[in-house]
C-alpha cells in the first residue's frame, strides 16, 4: 500500500493489520478506509488463516472518522468485514485507548475483540448530529438496552464495562492486547478452515440480523462492483468505437 496508513504484517499464517496514523490517533480518513478495505482483500486473499486488527500507538485504537477528511469514497462501509469485503476467516480486533464512533462499529464487525484496560468505546454521533447507520448492528450482538444506552447516550465504556455486558471477550493488562490477541490466532491458525469459514458463512448470511444501513451497503456493494469493473469501462470503449465489447466478467 501507497503511504501506509495501514500497515499489513504476515507472520505463520497469522496476518496483522495496523491503522498507522497515531499522531492523528488514527482517524479514519478517505485514505485509511482505502486502505483497510485493501488491507482485507489482500487477507481474504492470502493464505493467512487469521487476521488481527489493531492501532498503532498508545492513545488510540482509532476515534472514528476523520471530521476534516471524513469518507465519502470509499464510504465507511467498504471497510468493514463482512459488508465492504466479505471474508470468511476469523478476525480478530485488539483495542487499546479510544475506540470512538465508526472505529466500534469495525470493532463490531470483528468476530472478537481484546480489550487493554485503558481502553474507552464511545459512540458519540447522537450528541453530534452524524449517523451512517451501521452501528444498528450493535442491537444483534448485544443486549438491547445495553445497545441503546451505547448508541443514544454517548456515555463512555471502559474495558472492564465492555467485557460485562459482551462487546469484547477479554479484557487484559495495559499494552497485552496484541499478545492476547496473538493467542487467540494461533488457535484459529492451527484450527480446520473449511469448519471455520463455513460457520462464518452460516452466522453472516443467515443468522445474525442486518440493519437497513448494512442491506444498502450490501447492495451499494455489489453495484459498484460493476461501475469499477474492466466490462463497463469495455462496453463503454466498444460503444465509440462501434464495436461488438468482448466481457471478460471482471
Amino acid at each position: 500500500m501507497s503511504s501506509e496508513l495501514v500497515t499489513y504484517t504476515s507472520k505463520d499464517m497469522i496476518a496483522t493489520i495496523a491503522i498507522n496514523r497515531p499522531e492523528k490517533l488514527n482517524a479514519l480518513s478517505n485514505d485509511v478506509v482505502a486502505q483497510i478495505r485493501d488491507a482485507f482483500i489482500r487477507f481474504r486473499d492470502s493464505d493467512d488463516r487469521c487476521a488481527i486488527v489493531t492501532g498503532t500507538g498508545e492513545r488510540a485504537f482509532s476515534v472514528g472518522a476523520d471530521l476534516t477528511d471524513p469518507p465519502s469514497d470509499p464510504e465507511l462501509w467498504e471497510c468493514m468485514p463482512g459488508v465492504g469485503v466479505d471474508v470468511d476467516k476469523p478476525i480478530i480486533a485488539a483495542v487499546n485507548g479510544y475506540c470512538v464512533g465508526g472505529a466500534y462499529v469495525l470493532v463490531q464487525f470483528c468476530d472478537m475483540a481484546i480489550a487493554d484496560e485503558t481502553a474507552d468505546f464511545l459512540y458519540p454521533e447522537a450528541q453530534v448530529g452524524l449517523c451512517g447507520g451501521l452501528i444498528a448492528g450493535c442491537a444483534a450482538r448485544i443486549p438491547y438496552k445495553i445497545a441503546m444506552e451505547f448508541m443514544l447516550s454517548g456515555k463512555h465504556f471502559s474495558a472492564q464495562r465492555a467485557y460485562e455486558v459482551g462487546m469484547v471477550n477479554k479484557v487484559v493488562p495495559k499494552g497485552k492486547h496484541i499478545e492476547a490477541a496473538m493467542e487467540y490466532a494461533e488457535i484459529f491458525r492451527d484450527s480446520a478452515p473449511l469448519v471455520m469459514s463455513t460457520l462464518k458463512r452460516f452466522i453472516r448470511n443467515e443468522v445474525m440480523p442486518r440493519g437497513p444501513s448494512e442491506q444498502a451497503a450490501l447492495a451499494r456493494r455489489d453495484l459498484l462492483a460493476i461501475t469499477r469493473s474492466e466490462d463497463q469501462k469495455e462496453g463503454g470503449r466498444a460503444f465509440k468505437e462501434k464495436r461488438k465489447p468482448v466481457f471478460k466478467g471482471r
